[in-house]
């Protein structure tokens, strides 16, 4: 196994992980999610919740996997940068609440910044990965 291809396993498996696990808790605390996202005002807030909670989970296993990389890479990417200026609108909420929605908004930025590397890695072909791709 080279450095690289083992460093990039790593990677995908701990950063895929996490974004897996983050969609598994919008099935797991869907009505808690689901009255945060009413509060923000989306529209049908239960089926955006699950709805997310799929594109996360299959985006990070994709990653984890190696199937279909780039499209999992931009889905995930998408959902985050959507997700932060929806959810996490740090410049719209009381000044006690700032400091918390901006860090959360920061985390989604880079995330979704991880997420396009990923995408972009996955245009050339992995090691140890089922290597489905659509490019």
């Amino acid at each position: 196994m080279a450095a690289e291809d083992a460093l990039l396993l790593v990677g995908r498996i701990l950063f895929g992980g996490v974004i897996a696990f983050m969609g598994l808790n919008h099935f797991l605390q869907t009505d808690q999610m689901t009255g945060y996202a009413q509060h923000k005002g989306l529209p049908a807030p239960k089926l955006s919740v699950l709805a997310s909670g799929a594109l996360l989970v299959l985006g990070g296993l994709g990653i984890v996997a190696g199937a279909f990389p780039v499209l999992a890479g931009v889905a995930v990417a998408g959902f985050l940068l959507v997700s932060a200026v929806t959810m996490h609108d740090f410049w719209a909420v009381p000044d006690e609440q700032q400091q918390d929605e901006m860090t959360q908004f920061l985390k989604n930025v880079a995330l979704a910044g991880g997420a396009l590397g990923i995408a972009a890695f996955g245009l050339s072909p992995w090691a140890y990965s089922v290597a489905v791709s659509l490019f």
